[in-house]
């Protein structure tokens, strides 16, 4: 079972915020927790991330199996917003079990493969000598001497374990897995719930040329884009995307 934490009242309706590669489910916590008026946030490491049990398959198929055990664990349905990595797993997760899943939000993401590796942060992540780090900056540190810019530093550093020396990330299995993370699997039938592909106006992850086979897979995909905001569109316009996430998942 995933590990996760939860916000809001238990009656309120089930949200599911599934965080992107090199995450975790806390770095949704502030959003969680001004979603959790409305709705009962959950938010869980994916596998191989944060506190969730490690293995040595990523694949889409089987992040969306975790997802759908922790829902129906949970009392399905679920509303569902996915970012990045974690918008293709939610994708996956509406086409095989649809019957667990209300409205369901893609951020930043298609269900396309991706060519831009992310392996090189793999790299600077192994490189951080761990036996000198007694404190996040320390790696921050380490991190920025590999050209590692400073906003990606302190995300990493938000998956290290200061205290035991180690990164919360399942970092040989995501370096052997990254093509199948980088890509998307053949996907039959289609998701007939509500869905909001939600990208950062300044981010070219998604574009008009995926629209077609957005809404091939999602007939009811609708689309909006946040102006100034990139890939990390979250991050870049928290109250803006708080807003658009409470507006669609609360819609009558």
């Amino acid at each position: 079972m995933l590990t996760y934490s939860e916000f809001g009242p238990a009656d309120a309706p089930i949200t599911l915020i599934v965080h992107g590669l090199y995450g975790s489910g806390r770095n949704w916590g502030v959003i969680a927790k001004r979603l959790s008026d409305d709705l009962r946030v959950i938010t869980p490491d994916l596998r191989n991330h944060g506190q969730s049990p490690w293995d040595d398959s990523h694949s889409y198929a089987d992040m969306a199996a975790d997802l759908a055990a922790l829902i129906r664990h949970l009392g399905a349905p679920a509303h569902v917003v996915g970012h990045s990595m974690g918008g293709k797993a939610a994708m996956v997760l509406a086409h095989r079990h649809p019957e667990l899943v209300g409205r369901l939000i893609v951020a930043d993401i298609a269900p396309v493969a991706y060519s831009h590796s992310q392996i090189q942060f793999i790299h600077a992540m192994r490189a951080v000598d761990l036996t000198t780090v007694t404190r996040r900056s320390d790696a921050e540190a380490q991190l920025g001497a590999q050209g590692v810019e400073p906003a990606l530093q302190s995300f990493f550093t938000q998956s290290l374990d200061v205290a035991e020396k180690r990164w919360r990330l399942n970092l040989d299995t995501l370096a052997a897995e990254m093509d199948r993370i980088l890509g998307f699997p053949e996907l039959d039938g289609q998701f007939d719930g509500p869905a909001l592909f939600l990208s950062g106006a300044d981010s070219d992850y998604v574009t008009a040329d995926h629209r077609p086979r957005i809404k091939s897979l999602f007939p009811r995909a609708r689309f909006a884009k946040l102006p100034g905001a990139g890939h990390w569109l979250h991050a870049d316009k928290p109250r803006e995307f708080e807003a658009t996430v409470r507006t669609f998942l609360t819609a009558q």
